[in-house]
């Protein structure tokens, strides 16, 4: 319940915000405004999480020829400088405004506000421990998003979230709440 109002009032909050981007990408991006990607959701059940397109159309495809320049250490990937991110793209991921969309996952009842981040089914490894981060629904933010976002490495991603699921409390949603407004302000780990 807490989840659906939250969503409800930062819809409310960010609808001007998500106006004005759908309207540049439309003006500045031929092709979707939305990008929709199968994640893996609580138990492993997969659903398409939301987000403003920011990366050029046919982008996916173009990924087994940049695999060679991950930045991080294989888990997932991720490229500071990723070419296919278009020059509105940037500014979209650096303030995470593309990742607003994600509210309507949350209403859907796939996504929670706070939780493990979605990853991709192919990007994760979802045996031993790791499985554990799928017991609760994945969060629009974490504990990752405000320890350092993109610039952790895979184990610390883990190890943060993994204690999240086993520390789960009103007291660390609001407490990750608060901490993801200066994460994003300050664009710390954006990429």
């Amino acid at each position: 319940m807490i989840d659906i109002v939250g969503a409800i009032s930062l819809l409310m909050l960010f609808l001007p915000v998500m106006v004005a981007v759908v309207l540049l990408l439309k003006a500045t991006c031929p092709g979707p405004v939305l990008f929709r990607q199968v994640r893996a959701g609580r138990h492993g059940r997969p659903f398409r999480m939301l987000k403003f397109r920011t990366m050029h159309l046919g982008a996916h495809a173009e990924r087994a020829s940049l695999a060679g320049r991950n930045d991080t250490d294989g888990h997932l990937f991720k490229l500071r400088d990723d070419p296919r991110v278009t020059r509105i793209g940037r500014h979209l991921r650096r303030f995470s405004l593309d990742e607003l969309p994600q509210l309507f996952n949350v209403l859907r009842g796939e996504m929670s506000l706070v939780g493990p981040r979605p990853l991709l089914l192919e990007d994760s490894d979802y045996t031993g421990r790791a499985r554990d981060r799928l017991l609760v629904p994945p969060g629009l933010t974490g504990l990752w998003q405000v320890r350092g976002r993109s610039n952790l490495p895979w184990e610390e991603m883990l190890r943060l979230d993994l204690h999240y699921v086993e520390n789960l409390s009103l007291r660390l949603d609001a407490g990750i709440l608060l901490r993801t407004i200066p994460a994003v302000i300050t664009s710390r780990g954006a990429h």
